[in-house]
């Protein structure tokens, strides 16, 4: 007798999509089923663990290099991060405020089956991912080998097998059947042709960063009167650009606005800060948030609201440098400056009391600013290169730049 093999249901793990186009569909998964179709990176990248591993594996791990970087790149120090990151967000220590793209998957080769819609014209349909599929992450590997640490050890994350199985569905977009040389065009297209944020720009949107939230607090506390009316400083604080055009309504960038709040707190070690976070574990020693938020608000408020016309102006007081330099400044009137450096905030404003603000290079050449080719002055300087120079000048009016912002110097 000869027995014929079972020609019923395809074999595999069914996964419910939706196509966006005609050779690709998104869907979410579960954990476990990511970790059955994506075998982890790094296990791919052992060579010790390839050497013993089945044909169909070290077949997946070829495949996989042809499409992907290696986690010896700056993506595998990412990893560790990135995992405590997502746990954290599952165990609902981020709140709502917390995000991972889709995974970007590649189906190689056929499908095993795919069904007719689930609900006419709704385009849902059941994929059949067969067991031995090449299913290889093109875009969002990082966060595919970060979630594979996860599953390997939920425990060391505070997390259980249980949590993940009941609280995690993950996204996902799968190209199938394209060819090689396509999920390379694809990796490069969305790794090359994105523009990359400014890092500072990037950290003016971070509501866990402490400067952030207070550079959006003051912007709520203080009120300015511009146009006939009062309105909040927040409404005249460009979040979005890292440079104002003259078409901008707003007169200063949120991410100058930070560089005055970090060296405000920090003084001259805050320039560190104006692209990095601000924990709680970063302030200066035996002081806290709830010390240095009131403290750091009470005077950036009154810095702004004293000197508002200029802000208005939008004079050479809205540069970041000049922020950050004006931060130096303030520093000296917290609670914690060192004790040899403390001045009261009356000496704060002796001192600006007669700078000169006008954006003109006989007042901030050479201290932040540069003068081009046009004869236009140019504040590119950043905070780096230039705060401490402002803040130089702005607390020694004697020296030859304290005497040039000042109109002294002849």
């Amino acid at each position: 007798m000869r027995l014929t093999m079972p020609s019923g249901t395809p074999e595999g793990i069914p996964l419910t999509v939706m196509p966006f186009r005609e050779d690709a569909v998104i869907g979410t998964m579960s954990l476990a089923t990511l970790v059955r179709l994506v075998p982890s990176p790094r296990q791919e990248e052992d060579p010790r663990l390839l050497k013993n591993a089945s044909g169909h594996d070290r077949k997946h791990a070829e495949l996989r290099s042809t499409v992907q970087r290696t986690l010896k790149s700056q993506k595998g120090k990412n990893i560790p991060e990135y995992a405590e990151y997502i746990a954290g967000g599952i165990l609902g220590k981020h709140g709502s405020a917390w995000s991972t793209p889709p995974i970007t998957l590649w189906h190689a080769g056929d499908v095993a089956a795919m069904s007719e819609e689930l609900v006419p014209e709704s385009g849902l349909r059941t994929l059949t991912v067969a067991p031995d599929a090449m299913v290889i992450a093109i875009d969002g590997e990082t966060q595919t080998t970060a979630w594979h640490d996860i599953y390997r050890d939920p425990e060391a994350f505070g997390l259980t097998y249980a949590e993940l199985s009941r609280r995690v569905r993950i996204p996902f977009e799968l190209y199938l059947g394209i060819s090689p040389a396509d999920a390379r065009q694809i990796f490069y297209d969305r790794n090359v042709k994105g523009i990359d944020v400014a890092k500072n720009l990037a950290m003016s949107m971070d509501q866990r960063d402490l400067a952030t939230r207070l550079a959006y607090t003051i912007g709520e506390k203080i009120e300015v009167e511009t146009s006939g009316s009062r309105v909040p400083f927040g409404t005249l604080v460009n979040a979005g650009k890292r440079q104002l055009t003259r078409a901008d309504k707003e007169v200063v960038t949120l991410s100058a606005l930070r560089a005055l709040i970090v060296t405000t707190i920090f003084g001259a070690k805050g320039v560190q800060y104006s692209a990095a976070n601000v924990h709680e574990g970063d302030l200066p020693p035996n002081t806290d948030a709830d010390e240095v938020g009131p403290v750091v608000t009470r005077l950036v408020s009154r810095l702004i609201t004293s000197h508002f016309l200029e802000f208005a102006r939008r004079s050479a007081i809205t540069a970041p440098a000049v922020m950050a330099g004006l931060g130096v400044l303030l520093h000296r009137a917290t609670p914690w400056c060192a004790p040899a450096d403390a001045v009261g905030y009356e000496t704060v404003e002796r001192l600006l009391a007669d700078v000169r603000w006008e954006r003109e290079p006989a007042y901030w050449e050479g201290v932040c600013a540069t003068v081009g080719a046009t004869g236009r002055l140019n504040f590119s300087g950043g905070v780096k290169d230039s705060g401490g120079r402002v803040a130089g000048a702005l607390l020694n009016p004697h020296t030859d730049l304290g005497r040039k912002i000042r109109g002294r110097l002849t």
